[in-house]
């Protein structure tokens, strides 16, 4: 069975069977006040308890995205996150982006101000001068209770609800450092003038009384701060291809009115209003040329590099550059139903989702917190029992709790997806999600379309021949008119060619996909155009003459089209088609991937196998097209599709026409050329935004680097805790070197994914 992430709705783990997936429906929620992966577990956790609700909560967007049946509202929503401790809004799209990581530096700039000269007394025995203590006291306490107001509030508002999150490890562990300082100082022996003690990486048996540890919990805070400043600051970063997509749009258009035109804010700007894009200015939303000729420079909203001319009744993308001449543009979507805004909404999507990896890791990062609280009051209590004093005991539970905190793992995936999301959408490559990241892992069978894909689908005809007997003007006449009644591009490629006067309109037109037209023209002569399949399938005659002529055109390659009337073929006309610029290198990168190809397609064998031979062989001397399917119908892709599933086999499909959705949508994974139609792209897990097959190769790379970098950062993030847990458990770890050590831990794991946005593509 195979699914795709585009077109269908999966069974949901919490979802009640008795809500249909169209019974549902999508709506997100921006969160506030999530400080940890194990609090967007949390919410997440009470979002699905209600009945028929789905949610995923995202810590690195700080977004939910909740499918909801009828009858729950985004109020609702809204009061389950705040009744959970957190906030929430509805997304406001024009709202300004908010930089969280401005708050973070003032704080951590305070903190490490304030807490460098403690650490130092603390580490360094010769500036240990009488009294050193009481000057780390007053120093102390603005980084712990100022600069750590955070993870103390979210603590104490998480316990009020009887929950633990990461933050109550930190909390806890450097609240108690402090305490017993302050403590220690006052009821014990180290508030002495004299007091004078040594620093070490990892804890010495001494006075529980006699020492402090101050420079634990400002050391400890001052790195979590750092380390969280530099994820917020790498997540901005990470996620910057989106905010670079919404900032695309104009702000202003100038509207045409009677009498002349007038510049309106671009929120007022509705379907079927007349505007104008001067040189240099951008189209204000997507459109059709109505008067003017110029090149638009699409590159920042596809990736395609090369100036497209467009002329009146040619479609414009809002968002690209108009470069020379002025154009009027009627708008034909606006807001929300632009491709711009399509594109944003669908990589905010893709960086939502969850990878199943990442779902073991939230449960695991649900469950973390209370486990570690547990070892950290047993080690404890073992060192006490053990008579090793309560100071070595507090510090290394205190070690336990800090070097505990699984931060790394909540931010392992959602990094990965922002950077690799991202960086795609620059490049002009849309990812549907991890589900379609998991998958491009695994396939090994890549089936390509043929017309589109492999060629330029722009048909040109070849030769024309009549039966013996006929008319050539007739026969000549009654093709253009049947054929300049359909859309198809064989269609339009023979009225171009054929140059000819076509006979009066055509009437109750029928479109056999894949086979050919039918029509009845003025006179009420029914007239037919097709494939010799649909001439086959209708018990047609062909005349012996246009026979020789067959097979001789289907030798060369060339693709026939047989028109008659009366049961009667009376012409023939050949078109062929040429292979797109650069598809036999774009399909070597595919093969060194190690991916076997097929060509699927509807022509005949002989055509097929032409155009295969003609795209050539590989480095290593194999023809680049593996197999080649011919004669396969539009209905008959998606039989391809799962003929090759059932060898036990993973099968992406590349294609770009609505005749391919239903193949994208069954294939383990589905890529559509982004100038493909509406219907393909709906059905797919991967988007390439241009016509360039080279970039399908990219989108394979980009995937499987993503998902490898998601695995290397849950690996790190698995390990790191399994490891230091023990060692900080046995004494063994300062607890101030065990806060910087989980920092660094958050900060490999964000640094990891940043190098996604380096993603290259290959020429």
């Amino acid at each position: 069975m195979t699914t795709t992430s585009s077109n269908t709705t999966p069974t949901l783990p919490g979802v009640p069977t008795t809500v249909s997936a169209a019974a549902r429906r999508a709506l997100d929620l921006d969160i506030q006040g999530m400080t940890c992966a194990s609090c967007a577990a949390r919410i997440e956790k009470k979002l699905n308890k209600l009945d028929g609700v789905h949610a995923s909560v995202n810590y690195a967007t700080e977004k939910a995205h909740v499918m909801v049946p009828a009858g729950v509202s985004i109020e609702q929503l809204i009061d389950v996150v705040k009744n959970t401790g957190y906030g929430a809004t509805e997304p406001e799209p024009e709202a300004e982006q908010v930089d969280h990581s401005v708050a973070l530096r003032r704080r951590l700039i305070v903190a490490a101000v304030l807490a460098v000269p403690v650490v130092l007394f603390s580490m360094v025995p010769p500036l240990q001068f009488d009294g050193w203590q009481w000057v780390s006291l007053v120093l102390a306490t603005p980084v712990v209770w100022w600069s750590g107001i955070g993870f103390h509030r979210s603590a104490w508002v998480n316990a009020r609800h009887g929950a633990t999150t990461m933050d109550t490890l930190i909390s806890v562990g450097t609240a108690t450092a402090y305490l017993w300082s302050v403590y220690s100082m006052l009821f014990g022996t180290a508030g002495r003038l004299g007091l004078r003690h040594d620093f070490s990486l990892h804890l010495m048996r001494t006075d529980p009384t006699g020492n402090v540890y101050f420079e634990a919990a400002v050391g400890i805070i001052t790195f979590i701060l750092l380390g969280r400043y530099i994820e917020a600051r790498s997540r901005r970063r990470a996620g910057s291809a989106l905010e670079a997509l919404l900032a695309m749009g104009a702000d202003e258009v100038t509207v045409v009115v009677p009498g002349g035109e007038e510049t309106w804010p671009i929120q007022q700007l509705r379907v079927g209003d007349v505007f104008l894009v001067r040189p240099g200015q951008k189209v204000a939303t997507d459109g059709e040329v109505v008067d003017g000729r110029s090149a638009v420079d699409a590159s920042l909203v596809t990736g395609e590099s090369v100036p497209v001319d467009v002329q009146v009744g040619d479609a414009v993308v809002g968002g690209s550059v108009n470069t020379t001449g002025l154009l009027r543009v009627r708008a034909t979507a606006v807001g929300a139903d632009t491709q711009l805004a399509t594109i944003a909404h669908l990589v905010e999507a893709a960086q939502t989702g969850k990878a199943n990896a990442q779902r073991l890791a939230d449960k695991v990062s649900g469950i973390f917190v209370p486990v570690v609280i547990a070892v950290s009051i047993l080690t404890l209590i073992v060192w006490l029992i053990a008579g090793y004093g309560f100071g070595f005991a507090l510090s290394a539970a205190i070690a336990v709790l800090i070097i505990a905190c699984p931060c790394a793992l909540g931010l392992a995936t959602p990094t990965a997806l922002l950077a690799g999301t991202g960086r795609g959408a620059q490049l002009g490559i849309f990812i549907a999600g991890p589900e379609a990241l998991e998958r491009a892992r695994d396939i090994s069978t890549v089936l390509l379309d043929k017309t589109g894909t492999l060629t330029t689908g722009r048909m040109s005809l070849a030769s024309f021949a009549v039966a013996d007997g006929e008319d050539p003007a007739r026969v000549r006449a009654r093709l253009s008119a049947l054929e300049g009644a359909s859309h198809h591009p064989v269609a339009r490629a023979i009225v171009t060619g054929l140059a000819a006067a076509a006979d009066p309109a055509v009437t109750g037109l029928t479109e056999l996909p894949g086979r050919g037209v039918r029509g009845e023209l003025a006179d009420g002569v029914p007239v037919f155009a097709g494939s010799p399949r649909m001439l086959e399938e209708q018990q047609v005659e062909v005349p012996e003459s246009l026979r020789d002529a067959l097979r001789e055109g289907l030798a060369a390659g060339a693709s026939p089209v047989l028109v008659g009337w009366d049961g009667v073929a009376r012409g023939l006309a050949f078109v062929t088609d040429t292979i797109k610029p650069g598809v036999p290198a774009a399909l070597q990168r595919l093969r060194d991937l190690g991916l076997r190809l097929v060509m699927v397609t509807g022509d005949n064998e002989a055509a097929a196998r032409h155009l295969a031979d003609e795209i050539g062989s590989g480095a290593d001397g194999r023809p680049l097209i593996d197999d080649v399917r011919a004669g396969v119908l539009p209905e008959q892709k998606l039989a391809e599709v799962t003929a090759v599933q059932q060898s036990g086999r993973q099968v992406a499909m590349v294609g770009d026409g609505v005749n391919d959705a239903a193949a994208l949508a069954a294939a383990d994974l589905g890529i559509a050329m982004g100038e493909g139609t509406d219907a393909a792209r709906a059905a797919s897990d991967i988007t390439v935004l241009h016509d360039d097959l080279g970039l399908v190769a990219d989108a394979v790379r980009l995937s499987r680097r993503t998902l490898g970098t998601i695995k290397a950062n849950l690996f790190w993030a698995f390990a790191y805790n399994v490891v230091a847990i023990p060692i900080a458990a046995f004494g063994l770890l300062n607890p101030m070197i065990a806060g910087a050590a989980m920092a660094f831990s958050s900060v490999f794991v964000v640094m990891n994914s940043v190098r996604l946005t380096r993603f290259q593509v290959t020429r």
